[in-house]
């Protein structure tokens, strides 16, 4: 017997391991970005880089709004569905992908989900949580959801970001940065 549903919005922060997730009734442009906001809020200076699929969504006036905001844009953007940034689908999917942007996005070509990562930690979720899961309520499935990122977030993204250190710097490194070794010493040139 069902009781209801809820959305999970999600975002898997390659470099930390970390989930940031969002759980609601809806699915809207507004979801969305009030996703995307409490995301950046976690480091508002950085530079962010969202890899997102080919939603509606994720293309939104008012996302574009809040990252030209964001980003310091000052130049107008036009009306929805008139002119500008705002008029069309497309003209709003270039704007979110300007490089030159602090915070921007990737669009993933259709059919493409393999190359999305939180696209693997959702099928993480749906095998360890829902799946075969038992729920009361929604909120019920929503505490359970909220407990399996807590735990992932302080027991598997230290694991993950690791991993990405020890590709990114090679293993050598990323052991003496977890040991606090020094460098080794360097051959002089001859």
């Amino acid at each position: 017997m069902r009781h209801g549903t809820t959305t999970l919005i999600g975002t898997f922060h390659v470099l930390t391991g970390l989930l940031f997730v969002s759980l609601g009734l809806t699915r809207t442009e507004a979801d969305f970005l009030a996703h995307v906001m409490r995301t950046v809020v976690s480091d508002p200076s950085a530079g962010w880089v969202f890899v997102v699929d080919c939603l509606n969504i994720h293309w939104s006036a008012s996302l574009v709004e809040w990252v030209a905001q964001s980003c310091g844009v000052s130049e107008p953007l036009g009306k929805k569905g008139r002119r500008g940034v705002l008029r069309s689908q497309a003209s709003r999917r270039a704007f979110l992908s300007d490089l030159s942007h602090r915070i921007r996005f990737v669009y993933l070509p259709k059919h493409s989900s393999w190359l999305n990562q939180i696209e693997t930690v959702f099928g993480f979720v749906m095998r360890k949580v829902v799946r075969r899961g038992s729920f009361r309520s929604v909120a019920d499935l929503e505490a359970k959801l909220q407990a399996f990122v807590e735990y992932y977030n302080q027991v598997m993204a230290p694991s993950v970001a690791v991993d990405v250190h020890r590709q990114a710097v090679g293993a050598e490194a990323t052991h003496r940065i977890l040991s606090k070794a020094p460098p080794p010493e360097t051959a002089p040139r001859q």
